[in-house]
């Protein structure tokens, strides 16, 4: 699935997050969505999945405008989503097996066996088996990041958002993520969009990047576009230099 943004503009109060951005996210592919802390990624994240709404512009999926659907059309349109969150954001009551459960559960009435079933799948699919009946605090940040993914897998999603997937890894961890997103991509087709300011796993894995700056996309295209680019506030970020404000 293709999700298209248009001229897309978003304000808190008198901080202006998102301005008159566009950009288009391709379908099947891996696109990381760069920037600084405090940027306005996550805001960006937020209105891909509808969970904010733009001030102006249209988000696309496909060719329905969520911007402009009410709450039951919108859930209807999430489940095509899958989301890893930053932290995983595992329920802390719930077995690995449960927290994996959980999407099936609230969205398909499957018999207890299926669903067990579908469990097991996800888990393997992320590399993880024998975790089903463990707690998310018995489990290493990796494997947390891991179990998130099953559970966003559950419902066998389209499209695939991980909001800063490698945060607080360590080196080896981050390129198991890196491989895991990649072998993901490839084995469900999905649509991939990755927000980060990782610029090693950007330049390993993404198809197209995308670079947020003062609420614009600023440059679009290949990791080599990217590398290669003469925008002095993006060689700036590749480079991991301060970028001052209003450059």
């Amino acid at each position: 699935m293709k999700i298209t943004l248009e001229n897309i503009s978003k304000s808190f109060g008198e901080q202006k997050v998102l301005d008159g951005l566009d950009l288009t996210l391709e379908s099947k592919k891996i696109t990381f969505i760069i920037g600084q802390s405090g940027g306005g990624k996550s805001v960006l994240l937020k209105h891909i999945i509808g969970l904010v709404k733009p001030d102006s512009g249209r988000v696309l999926v496909d060719d329905t405008d969520i911007s402009s659907l009410d709450e039951a059309e919108m859930n209807e349109i999430r489940k095509n989503f899958g989301m890893l969150f930053q932290d995983a954001a595992l329920f802390d009551s719930m077995t690995v097996g449960e927290n994996v459960a959980f999407p099936l559960n609230e969205h398909r009435r499957l018999p207890k066996k299926e669903v067990q079933q579908i469990v097991m799948e996800k888990l393997l699919q992320v590399g993880l088996t024998g975790v089903t009946q463990k707690m998310p605090s018995e489990l290493s940040g990796g494997m947390r990041k891991r179990v998130g993914l099953a559970r966003a897998l559950a419902l066998d999603p389209k499209i695939i958002l991980f909001d800063e997937p490698t945060t607080g890894l360590d080196p080896i961890m981050c390129d198991a993520i890196d491989q895991l997103i990649v072998e993901t991509q490839k084995n469900t087709g999905a649509t991939c969009v990755v927000i980060s300011h990782d610029i090693n796993s950007t330049f390993k894995i993404a198809h197209k990047v995308a670079m947020l700056y003062n609420g614009k996309i600023i440059a679009y295209g290949s990791p080599e576009d990217i590398r290669n680019s003469s925008n002095p506030v993006l060689s700036q970020f590749v480079e991991c230099k301060f970028i001052p404000e209003n450059v």
